[in-house]
């Protein structure tokens, strides 16, 4: 189906959409890496060093079947949207995301800094998974999974893969603080050449606001998204015997988001975790860690089988999920394409997007003469030597460097 007014048919096109949508501050925010960007470049790239092994006359007489599950969650396939905060493309935001992710029968990951409340997005789609930070020791930590249980999550999310607070989204603009006079004049020349972008905003009330309400403390007024930042920023970073401690106070499924080293792999397997996420924060963290999937047969030869491994970062098309799939994960993650569906056109932008996927993984299942899902192998794909390392040992990686040329 070609491209049409309402329709697009490809994730590219769906940024290109976004980014004449978009003030450039916003649409640069979705954009950044970290540093000189070669983490979140590699993320691309790596997947173009991945190639199939067609089959013919396979015989198959149906469309592939997608369905499978995560952290005991029936999903229609293998994929959950990544949960990324400050949503500012669309005034719906997450609760569009949850509505489009549910009608595709797919969860969704709730970002500790959304801008809608988690009993909204979960109301949309209860398949929802709370994401929180370690932030503020063991006695905010408690709050805030309360809350997440007394706003209906599925599970919950513990991201650890974004400690800088400053050199994260190298090349981004700030988020202002406030949206007072002096911000709104140095804006407006960006926002007034966006017109719909601005008219959807005021049809719904006025410009994004800058608080958090999953942050709310004892049923109060959501803090300022810097007050909240603050504090996580401020808060020391977790042991494994605080992870421990935490997963005890969540009786519900429960992944870590965030994994590279095969030694933490195991660190999660011990604390009891449900599923991991191998991440490197689609590069907005350390950067010069390679590609999430060069990471992935690590960690997978680490845990053995013994917990579901998800893979997250650089998932622009359907193919993208297979060769994650092939690799050993159960499923994929993925958030920048999602946002840029919503930024391109709200709710059916999303599901847009979502149908993109899921069209080019029947494709390609089929043009591998693979009946499901569970039936894709590593021997699919031609992987190159630096995606089987030995475990705990380095990884061989070329700089993205040459893919920008």
């Amino acid at each position: 189906m070609a491209s049409t007014k309402d329709w697009f048919e490809s994730v590219a096109e769906a940024e290109r959409r976004a980014r004449r949508r978009l003030p450039s501050s916003v649409y640069r925010a979705l954009i950044a890496g970290a540093e000189r960007g070669d983490s979140s470049a590699d993320n691309l790239a790596a997947f173009r060093e991945l190639g199939f092994i067609p089959r013919i006359a396979t015989g198959l007489t149906s469309p592939p079947d997608l369905t499978t599950s995560v952290m005991g969650t029936e999903l229609s396939m293998p994929v959950l949207v990544s949960p990324v905060g400050v949503q500012a493309v669309h005034p719906d935001a997450e609760v569009a995301v949850a509505r489009a992710s549910a009608e595709a029968g797919i969860g969704m990951g709730l970002s500790s800094f959304a801008s809608k409340p988690l009993r909204d997005v979960a109301a949309a789609n209860p398949s929802t998974f709370m994401q929180v930070y370690w932030m503020g020791g063991r006695e905010r930590v408690a709050e805030i999974l309360e809350g997440a249980r007394q706003g209906g999550a599925r599970g919950i999310i513990l991201t650890l893969d974004w400690t800088f607070a400053h050199r994260r989204d190298s090349g981004s603009p700030a988020i202002p603080e406030r949206y007072d006079l002096k911000t709104r004049l140095r804006l407006a020349p960006q926002v007034v050449t966006k017109p719909a972008w601005l008219i959807d905003f005021y049809r719904a009330g006025g410009p994004p606001a800058l608080t958090v309400p999953n942050m709310a403390r004892g049923g109060g007024e959501p803090p300022g998204f810097f007050t909240a930042y603050g504090e996580w920023m401020m808060t020391p970073q977790p042991s494994w015997g605080d992870i421990a401690w935490m997963r005890e106070q969540w009786d519900g499924p429960f992944m870590i988001k965030g994994v590279a080293h095969p030694d933490d792999a195991r660190h999660a397997v011990s604390v009891g975790a449900t599923a991991i996420s191998v991440s490197n924060h689609g590069g907005n963290n350390l950067d010069g860690t390679p590609a999430s999937i060069r990471l992935l047969p690590g960690v997978l030869a680490a845990v053995d089988g013994e917990i579901e491994v998800l893979l997250d970062g650089g998932i622009r098309r359907g193919s993208d999920i297979v060769k994650a799939l092939a690799l050993g994960a159960r499923a994929v993650m993925s958030g920048r394409a999602v946002l840029w569906g919503l930024a391109a056109n709200g709710r059916p932008g999303v599901t847009n997007v979502l149908e993109i996927f899921r069209a080019g993984m029947q494709e390609t299942l089929t043009g591998l003469g693979r009946q499901t899902i569970r039936d894709v192998v590593a021997e699919d794909v031609l992987i190159p030597g630096s995606f089987r390392p030995e475990v705990g040992r380095p990884l061989a990686w070329r700089s993205p460097e040459t893919h920008r040329a």
